[in-house]
Parts: structure tokens; sequence; C-alpha cells
């Protein structure tokens, strides 16, 4: 079985996380594809598909959900998991870990939308992006939980190992 893993991130972040997703699943014996949403061609030849997207203000990046709109009706074929890459500090900003991805879960039909920490660095934004970090007071630094990521993913190969093919 073979899964499609693609992320919209802006600095890199997001993408690792969709790399090490990636490898989970290739070490749980799946064959696993990771790229960015506006390589990919088309959803047939996956069995499954992990969509994922950095959030800035609250919000998926547009790769992520053009990649949604241009693949819907490929999506409602086959079990779609979901992840957002945002909330960033200790708590976490924002602190109620809002994410409005309301437009691709509703054309995904996600088995599951997972939120994961963030991460922000300083050497990765540009000036008008650390001017709006100073002014909203984020902290810089990397928030990624590497184990609830990995956790995560070894549910995914579970599940379509349990499910089999759709």
């Amino acid at each position: 079985m073979h899964v499609l893993v693609t992320a919209a991130s802006k600095h890199g972040s997001t993408a690792e996380i969709a790399e090490l997703i990636g490898a989970v699943l290739t070490k749980q014996g799946l064959g696993a594809t990771v790229c960015a949403p506006d390589d990919v061609v088309g959803v047939d030849g996956y069995d499954a598909v992990v969509l994922g997207s950095a959030v800035y203000a609250g919000h998926w990046l547009d790769p992520a959900q053009r990649f949604a709109e241009r693949h819907a009706a490929g999506l409602a074929d086959r079990p779609v998991w979901l992840f957002s890459s945002g909330p960033i500090g200790d708590p976490p900003i924002p602190a109620d870990h809002a994410v409005d991805a309301r437009r691709v879960e509703a054309i995904a039909g996600p088995v599951e939308h997972r939120v994961f920490a963030g991460a922000l660095h300083r050497a990765r934004l540009g000036f008008a992006e650390r001017a709006l970090i100073a002014a909203l007071r984020a902290p810089y630094g990397d928030f990624r939980d590497w184990e609830a990521v990995r956790q995560w993913a070894h549910g995914i190969a579970d599940t379509i190992t349990r499910q089999g093919t759709h």
C-alpha cells in the first residue's frame, strides 16, 4: 500500500514534519511519497493521503487548500489524515490552538485532523515577518513534539494496515 504525504510549508518546518511522517510510514512497511502539494499531479495510485499545512493567522496556506480543491474527487475515494503545524511557545500561542481548516475538512472528510506545535526560526523569516513576530511578542524556537508526530504516524500506519486498501 502506498501513502501520499504532502504538506504546505512556508519556511520548511512543516515539510520536516511531513518527512518524519513519511519515514515512519515507510518503516512500518508502507510505501510513502513525500512532496509539496503543488508538485502532486494526482492521487491515483495512492491508498491514503496525509495532507498538512503550516498555519499562519489561524489559516492553512493556499497550496494545501488548492491541493484539496484540485483533488477533491480523489480524496473522497480514500482515507485522508490532516495535520496543522502552528501554535508556538509554552504555553502555545495561540492558546486555543485555533486553526481554521473547515474548507479542507469539508472537502477531504478526514479520518482525523491533528494540530501540532510549530517552529519559528528567526533566521528563516523576512524583515516584515520578524516585525510582526516582535509586535505579537511571539517566541522564537522549535516547539515541535517529534514523539507526538511519530506516535500519530504509527497510528495512521496501524489503521491503514488493519483496514487494507480502501
